[in-house]
């Protein structure tokens, strides 16, 4: 089964399935800009990997899993109040550390061996909460900027504090929306290019930029999003899951109304 984006822009509901979400649109991001870019860069998939302890409290791990084993005949005696002696069955809770892989893009100049034009990251929710998975994509902002590289930041998810380097308080609040898209151009970098997202409107077109000598090439965002909808098949997804962060009244109204009218409870 086919199944369409319902929303005219970001469907907030694809938090649920965000992680099979972040490979598919950085894969097709990659194929839209191969053949859009000069004939000496490239688009490229790169990896950062990072273990994210199961015991850390501030938010969900994926994957979480705990083992529990019994360990029958390996148990302390405790003296009841009657005197009676009862065994205690201990639960030993093997807690495993989780893996976590976060993808990206980098533009590279294959004829100067390498150097990366511009990275391009799709915001995580590890991105966005305290721990390993930030402070490794801080990092890699600092890298960034330092080597005077552009850097395109898409953030689809409201939730977490603000990672991109165009923070909202810098934004005028007239022009502050749920999503984003923050650009860093490296032989500009006292200025940020900032796109606003609004629940209700498509996902822009943003431009993506290159050496200084070559002219900015385009990804359609809401084309990407409509693409991992479609092959994606997330006819799977609970419409009656109430979104967190929540709206306000008047989108949650709307969001409800778009629900009701595609028919998807």
């Amino acid at each position: 089964m086919v199944s369409i984006n319902p929303f005219p822009g970001m469907n907030p509901y694809l938090e649920q399935r965000w992680g099979d979400v972040h490979a598919a649109m950085i894969t097709y991001a990659r194929d839209m800009l191969q053949d859009a870019l000069p004939d000496d860069l490239r688009a490229r998939m790169q990896e950062r990997v990072f273990i994210e302890s199961a015991g850390e409290p501030q938010r969900t791990i994926s994957p979480d899993v705990h083992v529990y084993e019994w360990r029958p005949g390996a148990t302390p005696s405790v003296r009841g109040s009657d005197g009676a002696t009862t065994l205690v069955e201990p639960l030993v809770i093997h807690v495993a550390d989780a893996e976590v892989t976060q993808s990206y893009l980098e533009l590279i100049d294959v004829r100067s061996g390498g150097h990366v034009v511009t990275v391009i990251e799709l915001l995580s929710p590890s991105n966005k909460a305290k721990g390993p998975g930030r402070n490794l994509y801080l990092q890699k902002q600092l890298e960034t900027v330092n080597a005077r590289a552009n850097m395109v930041e898409i953030d689809l998810l409201r939730g977490g504090e603000p990672a991109t380097l165009t923070p909202p308080s810098i934004v005028p609040r007239s022009s502050q929306s749920p999503y984003h898209v923050s650009v860093f151009r490296g032989k500009r970098p006292w200025h940020r290019e900032y796109y606003a997202a609004h629940l209700r409107d498509p996902l822009p077109t943003i431009r993506i930029p290159l050496r200084p000598t070559d002219p900015d090439v385009q990804l359609n965002l809401q084309e990407l999003l409509d693409l991992c909808h479609r092959r994606g098949r997330y006819d799977d997804i609970d419409y009656q899951q109430p979104l967190d962060p929540p709206f306000g009244p008047e989108d949650t109204n709307w969001i409800h109304d778009i629900i009701r009218e595609k028919k998807l409870v």
